[in-house]
């Protein structure tokens, strides 16, 4: 599709959203080359990739988005011209529970990349997030001008992060763009998430604690969308600018567990309503026009890319049994245990 080859600085391609937008831009971008750079945490893994290491057009460079020095080093070595940041602690669960390391990752991180990007003239598309508009009242989608009213650490260190973002364009004029993704769902997302843990709860016959009474309301968007409308920015977006990616449509989290259920012939006797998140947001809703208004359209309607999702964790059991038992389980009895087994007493 580009004529001119790119060389892109993809950080957290490793992960859920960054190694699918690689898969993607190899496919779709043949005279581009690729440069994966992250730090390999728990959500990082090789094994995203692991069928496209061989690509001549596909680089690793293994660290952190916080380690000015390392990644400037990768930009000036692989003559790096656009910067396209995935790299974020994302769950809010973690950053409930150890909220420091968002504000490292996901504010200073930015910081950083922004700062290089000013020193060498590249342009930077951000990654962020729904979350950061906060709850949505009914009859309201959120519009990329509203005020960013975030609720949970995680929101609040993206909010930052995109305000961070626009200060560069306004203050020196850095060619940058952002997109504010909905719940994605799809392929190699991390079983600490909503739909692969209810998936891969299902697929081993373990109870799905389900928050509160499961009527909060939630954009589910395949991350392929995503990808696409990260691509039409890319493209076609106006440098400053911010873009809401999603379907425009909600469901709410009980339709999206019965989806699962439905779609791996799970047991509906396994839901567990639990004990609700602290400050869980009851709805999010985006208007997407802006980003229609640049010719893409989603191809997945929420319910299509929840079954698609649930499909994928129950054709690839050796992607997420060895992490179901590793260090996530620790975590699991730790947000879960009680919960249940306060449900269950």
């Amino acid at each position: 599709m580009n004529t001119k080859p790119q060389k892109i600085l993809v950080t957290g391609g490793c992960g859920f959203i960054g190694s699918n937008f690689v898969r993607y831009w190899l496919e779709h971008h043949s005279n581009d080359h690729v440069v994966v750079y992250d730090k390999l945490t728990y959500a990082g893994r090789r094994e995203n990739l692991q069928d496209l290491w061989s690509n001549p057009r596909l680089t690793f460079v293994q660290g952190d988005i916080a380690d000015q020095a390392t990644v400037r080093e990768a930009c000036v070595g692989h003559q790096i011209n656009l910067i396209v940041n995935f790299a974020a602690e994302t769950h809010v669960d973690q950053s409930i529970l150890g909220p420091l390391v968002f504000t490292d990752t996901n504010v200073r991180g930015t910081h950083v990349l922004l700062e290089v990007a000013r020193e060498l003239g590249l342009r930077l598309h951000h990654i962020s997030t729904d979350e950061v508009y906060g709850h949505i009242a009914a009859g309201h989608q959120s519009a990329e001008t509203d005020p960013l009213a975030p609720r949970s650490p995680y929101a609040a260190s993206k909010a930052a992060a995109d305000q961070l973002v626009q200060a560069y364009f306004i203050t020196y004029g850095l060619p940058v763009t952002i997109t504010r993704g909905a719940n994605n769902v799809g392929p190699y997302q991390h079983p600490e998430k909503a739909v692969p843990l209810f998936a891969t709860n299902a697929l081993r016959g373990e109870a799905l604690p389900v928050y509160g009474d499961g009527l909060q309301q939630r954009d589910y968007a395949h991350v392929l969308d995503h990808c696409t409308g990260i691509e039409t920015v890319l493209l076609r977006g106006q440098p400053g600018e911010v873009y809401n990616v999603g379907t425009g449509e909600e469901m709410t989290n009980l339709e999206m567990v019965n989806i699962v259920l439905r779609e791996l012939g799970g047991d509906p006797g396994l839901v567990r309503h639990v004990q609700d998140r602290p400050g869980h947001d009851r709805r999010y809703s985006m208007n997407v026009n802006r980003l229609r208004a640049l010719g893409w359209t989603p191809q997945y309607h929420p319910r299509d890319a929840v079954a698609h999702a649930a499909r994928w964790y129950a054709q690839n059991r050796w992607w997420w049994e060895p992490i179901r038992e590793g260090t996530f389980r620790e975590y699991y009895e730790r947000q879960y245990g009680q919960r249940l087994a306060e449900r269950s007493s």
